[in-house]
């Protein structure tokens, strides 16, 4: 076979799939950012939120945010489109009846596949987590600026031997209530802190403990001291205690892999959020590669129905994807399943089902 018509069938095939697939993730853009503003507009008038703020700092931000939350599936659904009406044009039986393997066929979808999962790795990694700081910033100036976030029952390590505990925390006030730190050597118990309240001080930027009683034990002896307050620095900062979502969100994944690294230090207890958010973000892109594979197989052989049942098909088993994967996630938040093995299940279940999909087509 002339290696020309080759590249120019690749390129055909190519031109297809990048070019419906932008065309879908660029009309579906605009669709959301039309409802999202419809919805926010009162709050950005009662908030005052400047025109230019609104568009360069929040949406302009919301779209690779977007595009990369929902480009596996927009993937799928144009290798669904695009290849059923090749199939229904008889294109791809011309192809194959020109002597080109069902795998040689392969090979352009897959570029595709990996054109969009390149990019897709770039955004999760990189550049979403930068343009999340401007797009949550926003939303917590001009959306969220009433809502309160309040956290119960937090345990950390603040460095090594040295435990906090409060029993509520109010991020609008900066207070944490019922507050104690305890300073261990070893197995030993050497000093314990008890507070009615510990409240941040936004100037200095130091911590001030109110209503205290420290307990130091010194050998057989013990000391008390009381007061009503003392000004201590902590590895601490109010911004752990804010949405922990919001955060992580805006790391990259170095930061991402160093803040993992520190929490554990510390004893954090609840950080399934953080290695999901980590393993998710190669997850996703790779999934790219197995949505295509079930798509090219499902649409490129004619069915009663036409194009109307591969896309009803095609989105039955990209909304089984989406279900499957939150619902591993719900398991590995409880601490039943590794959050490596959670994230990766839909990803190898699938995988299964593109092989078996694809041996069915190639026949």
């Amino acid at each position: 076979m002339d290696k020309k018509i080759l590249n120019k069938l690749d390129f055909y095939i190519l031109k297809k799939f990048l070019g419906t697939f932008f065309l879908a993730i660029a009309l579906i853009i605009s669709i959301a950012i039309i409802f999202d503003f419809s919805e926010k507009i009162d709050e950005f008038i009662d908030n005052s939120a400047p025109l230019k703020a609104i568009f360069f700092d929040y949406y302009l931000n919301f779209i690779p945010y977007f595009v990369n939350l929902f480009s596996a599936l927009f993937t799928f659904i144009a290798v669904i489109y695009f290849t059923s009406k090749m199939a229904y044009n008889s294109e791809i039986i011309a192809i194959l009846a020109s002597g080109i393997t069902y795998r040689r066929m392969m090979r352009p979808y897959m570029a595709g596949a990996a054109i969009i999962g390149g990019i897709s790795l770039l955004l999760g990694h990189i550049i979403i987590p930068s343009a999340n700081k401007a797009r949550i910033e926003f939303q917590n100036t001009y959306i969220n600026k009433k809502r309160v976030n309040t956290e119960y029952n937090i345990h950390r390590q603040l460095e090594p031997g040295l435990y906090m505990y409060m029993s509520r925390y109010n991020s609008k006030t900066d207070v944490g209530y019922k507050f104690s730190l305890e300073r261990f050597h070893g197995d030993t118990l050497v000093s314990k802190l008890i507070s009615d309240y510990i409240k941040w001080d936004r100037k200095r930027e130091t911590w001030v403990i109110n209503n205290y009683y420290i307990r130091d034990i010194i050998g057989e002896d013990e000391k008390i001291t009381q007061g009503t307050k003392l000004d201590t620095t902590l590895n601490l900062r109010p911004s752990e205690f804010s949405q922990q979502k919001n955060i992580i969100e805006t790391m990259t994944s170095k930061k991402l892999n160093a803040y993992i690294k520190d929490q554990r230090l510390r004893g954090v207890d609840n950080i399934e959020i953080l290695l999901i958010e980590k393993h998710r973000r190669t997850s996703g892109p790779f999934s790219t590669f197995i949505l295509t594979l079930i798509g090219v197989a499902m649409a490129s052989r004619k069915v009663r129905g036409g194009i109307g049942l591969h896309l009803g098909l095609g989105l039955l088993i990209s909304f089984s994807y989406i279900m499957f994967m939150q619902v591993s996630q719900v398991f590995a938040l409880s601490g039943n399943v590794n959050p490596l093995i959670a994230v990766w299940i839909p990803n190898l279940l699938f995988a299964i089902i593109a092989i078996f999909l694809y041996r069915w087509a190639a026949r």
